[in-house]
């Protein structure tokens, strides 16, 4: 049997709003598998939904270029949101999206060895961290490409904490940044039901009919209620079902096609994401003041 951590129970509940005991009950029948925990807890009816969230604290922001029919999403880092905000930084982080945008890289490789100013990216990123005196780091791009009968869309939340690019077959300017704004707020992990992964949604489909089988629904009445429960799980996590923010009575799907438009790709980045940070404990570090 595997030991069961206290930061595994901090993490189970964190991701399913259930109680202590609950957590650590599932993680001991389990043997510590975080998802077949996860799965179990659903399937008891314990925990509704297994909201995961894999976002740490992290400084710096993201940009979008756009240059034509082609456009660059971006990620630079900082150790603190004091240099997000320097003028010198947020003039770096501009030119790179310009840059990338314009000559299209490979990979990280390449982007770190396109020309910028007096040198490249690589150089003007270690030249910023040696006048700020804090780790500067070129974390991520992606260039997208368009056709001439698509547009674009740029949404940039809180001066770049998070960065959308969302691209329509036709309709209208206006419109792509309203899918991209909608994009920011919401976070759809998926376009339409049709980019689910079927082993997710097999997945899903086998959890939601344990689920209700332990809540003692008639057997022949499982597989519609399983149903209406996996669109709502596509109302969750597909841009295209997702209840639209400025008008809940319709979808994206359904407001993109008012425009005249269809939704094609989105790309979302948030600041931080992903990356671990260290977490300081200020109560040990009082105390190790007064011990010194």
């Amino acid at each position: 049997m595997a030991k069961i951590s206290a930061a595994q129970v901090k993490e189970l509940r964190e991701k399913t709003g259930v109680g202590m005991m609950d957590a650590k009950k599932a993680l001991v029948a389990t043997d510590g598998d975080m998802q077949q925990a996860i799965d179990q807890l659903r399937e008891k009816g314990v925990a509704k939904a297994a909201k995961k969230s894999d976002r740490v604290a992290a400084e710096g922001l993201a940009e979008i270029a756009i240059d034509g029919n082609k456009a660059s999403i971006i990620e630079v880092n900082s150790e603190t949101d004091f240099v997000a905000s320097n003028s010198d930084f947020t003039s770096l982080v501009e030119k790179i999206a310009a840059v990338v945008a314009e000559k299209e890289p490979k990979d990280m490789d390449a982007a770190l060895k396109l020309p910028l100013g007096d040198g490249t990216i690589q150089s003007e990123v270690t030249n910023l961290t040696a006048v700020i005196g804090e780790k500067i780091s070129f974390r991520r791009f992606k260039v997208v490409e368009k056709s001439d009968s698509q547009v674009f869309g740029r949404y940039l939340h809180n001066g770049g904490q998070i960065a959308v690019l969302s691209v329509l077959e036709g309709a209208d300017e206006a419109t792509a940044k309203d899918v991209a704004m909608h994009v920011a707020a919401i976070n759809p992990k998926y376009l339409n039901r049709a980019a689910v992964p079927s082993d997710v949604v097999e997945h899903e489909k086998t959890v939601l009919t344990e689920e209700t089988k332990n809540e003692g629904k008639p057997e022949k009445i499982i597989p519609k209620i399983v149903e209406g429960r996996l669109n709502k799980f596509f109302s969750e996590i597909s841009l295209a079902d997702q209840e639209f923010v400025k008008d809940p009575d319709q979808t994206v799907e359904k407001f993109v096609a008012s425009k005249g438009g269809k939704l094609v790709s989105f790309t979302r980045y948030e600041v931080g994401e992903g990356i671990e940070k260290k977490e300081d404990n200020f109560v040990d570090e009082v105390m190790s003041q007064i011990k010194d």
